[in-house]
């Protein structure tokens, strides 16, 4: 039996190394209650690839403004580096539940960039 696809995944990529970030600590979560209330969906840490594999199963995904929090201060610690950003969070809007969202992290201990992946 083959894995599900996830309709929304994530890679964080080490830019200091040039290597996946591995075990990196994140959270999904929903903007709820009239845009007043986050909601945790999922906690996971990335993978040795620097993936994070089913943040969402096929049906969960709807209509909504969801926020991806990524724990860079624990991720620096553990390779004790200092870092600027103590987390990082990325809200995006997801208009269309039928497509496939990929929401890379590009990622050093002063600096990080994110972009609507495909």
């Amino acid at each position: 039996m083959e894995p599900v696809s996830s309709p929304l995944t994530t890679h964080v990529l080490d830019t200091a190394s040039g290597l996946p970030a591995q075990g990196l600590c994140l959270c999904l979560s929903r903007l709820e209650d009239h845009g007043q209330q986050w909601t945790e969906l999922r906690k996971s840490y990335t993978n040795p690839d620097g993936r994070c594999p089913g943040l969402l199963l096929p049906g969960q995904m709807k209509a909504g403004t969801y926020k991806l929090t990524f724990d860079t201060e624990g991720y620096w610690k553990k390779r004790g580096q200092d870092s600027f950003y103590p987390y990082v969070e990325v809200v995006f809007n997801i208009t269309n539940e039928t497509h496939k969202f990929h929401v890379p992290l590009l990622l050093s201990p002063w600096s990080y960039t994110t972009y609507r992946g495909s």
